[in-house]
């Protein structure tokens, strides 16, 4: 399995998650870790311009995902 199609899986298994959940991956529950561990990383792979191009659209919606299920203080 290439490197590309590796990326490529877990990409899909933290959508999967995020759409079947509605919420993100949970930093308290350590079968979701290592989803969190994986976004955390490429966002700041993005961040520092160390992405590659044709990863960097498709991270975007991912995060645009995990922005709609962010967490919302309940007391505001």
């Amino acid at each position: 399995m290439t490197q590309e199609e590796k990326w490529q899986q877990r990409y899909d298994e933290v959508v999967v998650f995020i759409e079947t959940n509605h919420r993100n991956p949970s930093k308290y529950r350590i079968e979701e870790h290592d989803m969190l561990n994986w976004v955390k990383a490429n966002r700041k792979r993005m961040n520092a311009g160390e992405m590659k191009p044709e990863r960097v659209e498709g991270f975007k919606a991912l995060l645009a995902l995990c922005e709609r299920y962010r967490h919302k203080n309940q007391y505001e």
